[in-house]
């Protein structure tokens, strides 16, 4: 019989495979995307110092929606991560997906955040 591998292990090997390619600074740091079933959560990470420098996620209480889970959240958490990284003195970063497809909620964080000032 054969089993369908978990999709968090294929998810996992693909994301291993992407950040091969993808390094955050101290200059332009990392856009790290995680998204559970009811959260979406993205970090700024300067990889060299290994620091986050900026977080950002539906869990946050400037965030205040009914639903967690859906496209609008993930459009605020990308305005609310730009909003931090601006704070900050960052606007280009490196977007790393996280091994998630570029579609639906991670897209729509990933197009929030450039609209709101961030260059990636």
């Amino acid at each position: 019989m054969i089993t369908k591998p978990d999709k968090n292990v294929v998810r996992k090997k693909r994301h291993a495979r992407v950040r091969k390619n993808l390094f955050g600074t101290a200059e332009r740091p990392r856009l790290n995307v995680y998204r559970s079933n009811k959260h979406i959560y993205a970090q700024l990470i300067d990889d060299i110092n290994g620091k986050t420098v900026a977080n950002a996620s539906t869990v946050d209480n400037e965030v205040n929606l009914e639903a967690t889970s859906n496209v609008e959240a993930a459009q605020k958490v990308g305005e609310l991560i730009a909003n931090r990284a601006k704070e900050k003195g960052y606007t280009n970063i490196v977007f790393d997906r996280g091994g998630y497809l570029y579609h639906g909620r991670v897209k729509a964080l990933a197009d929030a955040a450039r609209s709101a000032g961030l260059e990636f």
